[in-house]
């Protein structure tokens, strides 16, 4: 029979005199009666590394410091096994000179720290008569007397410790969602602020809009329940949605009254922003992307891209002309090789190989991801027609952020201002592309399409 006693510790002096005995406080008492409801292990619970895991994922929500999680560690240390089981008692009895030194504290501090942990219903204290802490275990490593901390309520707590953890779990999936919706309304409101600003919309509303933004971003910072960040989110989109449709609004009027859509823009068509001016019929019969049998070329034949390139598109042809397919012998592109070159579309697609109806329908999707608005991809399915149109904002999710001088939306933008005037060409920034693509994706982005 062993005997593991704090008696033998240097500067180890009497545990008090009889006036010196733990106070019983409301803490203490609880901490007791769940102690004495101990009876091993939960249900479910094989090693008692799992009541420990459970514990310290919970300890936030308990309001638990790290370094009364890492004390609990710490005394974890010295139970065996068979301390958890029913009948036994998972009670330690580390010397205070060894609490000291193990966790780096003062004697004072090691109190607060043991006071803590009991008013927290972690441990309970189990006192000898003479104030001692020590043990005695037989050969078996039972424990047959012991006095010192018991850490009975671990076990009995640990259905709390779980329901607590996974609380914090789904809070944390919470918090993190509302961090991006955050996210996804500050940009939105910076682009705004950008569109405005190259417009040359000028206003006390516009530098609120930045002040207030910047103040609802800085509170974002000190918030830590869901439910106050939902509030400051909410905040947020509305700013963000409130200038939106007053940018909308501004953007309608001023090109009501421009002369011209294609010049109005003060740094040239390829980088502004995209006008949200018109509500076009998104019917696929007159914007098809399929060409007419009649105008399809005989099986076999070739069209070289110097061939396309001697009949440039003019302003002056009509929409249902510009609206025709793009025959993939002219750009030599399949939609197999454009999902390759713009990997951004393949989220979008349901078919590892997809047909040209899809690689639309994937744009479409994508188009929104970009920052580009229904109704400007409704122009560009117009002037450029759809397949092409979808090739412009493939080209455009290919490009590193830092290509644009402003936005996606605005570089699309000048792409189908381009087309209305006849002056895109997809075939070289396409073969741009591949250029990259051969290079290992090294080196510059390919040029503006013109």
């Amino acid at each position: 029979m062993t005997t593991e006693s704090a008696r033998e510790a240097q500067g180890e002096g009497r545990a008090g005199s009889p006036t010196g005995l733990r106070r019983l406080t409301p803490s203490l008492i609880q901490a007791d009666k769940t102690a004495e409801a101990f009876a091993g292990l939960s249900e479910g619970v094989k090693t008692p590394g799992q009541l420990l895991a459970a514990f310290k994922e919970a300890a936030p929500q308990l309001g638990l410091s790290p370094r009364l999680v890492h004390a609990v560690d710490w005394l974890f240390r010295f139970t065996q096994p068979q301390d958890w089981i029913a009948g036994g008692r998972p009670i330690v009895w580390p010397s205070a000179s060894m609490q000291q030194q193990a966790l780096d504290l003062s004697a004072s501090q090691v109190k607060v720290i043991n006071r803590a942990l009991i008013e927290a219903g972690v441990i309970t204290m189990k006192d000898s008569p003479n104030g001692k802490r020590y043990g005695v275990r037989d050969k078996a490593g039972r424990i047959t007397e012991a006095y010192g901390f018991d850490l009975s309520p671990l076990a009995v707590r640990h259905a709390e410790f779980v329901r607590l953890a996974a609380e914090a779990r789904a809070e944390r999936a919470e918090m993190g969602r509302l961090r991006r919706r955050a996210t996804i309304a500050r940009n939105g409101i910076t682009q705004i602020l950008e569109t405005a600003a190259d417009y040359g919309f000028e206003g006390e509303e516009w530098a609120s809009l930045a002040r207030e933004t910047r103040k609802v971003a800085k509170a974002l910072r000190t918030v830590e329940r869901p439910e106050e960040m939902a509030l400051v989110v909410g905040s947020l989109e509305r700013r963000q949605h409130a200038a939106r449709d007053r940018l909308e609004n501004l953007l309608f009027a001023a090109t009501v009254s421009s002369s011209g859509a294609v010049d109005s823009a003060p740094k040239g068509p390829e980088n502004r922003p995209h006008q949200i001016t018109y509500n076009p019929n998104l019917d696929p019969e007159p914007d098809t992307v399929i060409a007419r049998e009649e105008c399809k070329p005989p099986p076999g034949a070739a069209v070289s891209p110097q061939a396309s390139a001697e009949r440039p598109a003019r302003p002056q042809e009509t929409s249902s002309a510009k609206a025709a397919r793009v025959d993939e012998r002219v750009l030599r592109l399949t939609a197999d090789e454009l999902v390759r070159l713009a990997p951004r579309l393949r989220p979008y697609l349901a078919s590892p190989a997809p047909s040209w109806p899809e690689v639309v329908d994937a744009a479409d999707w994508l188009r929104s991801e970009l920052g580009v608005s229904k109704p400007l991809w409704g122009e560009a399915c117009l002037a450029m027609g759809r397949e092409e149109a979808a090739i412009a904002v493939a080209i455009v999710s290919a490009k590193p952020k830092d290509h644009f001088r402003t936005t996606p939306g605005g570089y699309f933008f000048g792409m189908v201002a381009k087309a209305k005037a006849g002056e895109l060409n997809l075939a070289r920034t396409i073969w741009g592309l591949r250029g990259r693509e051969r290079r290992g994706g090294e080196g510059r982005s390919p040029r503006p399409a013109n």
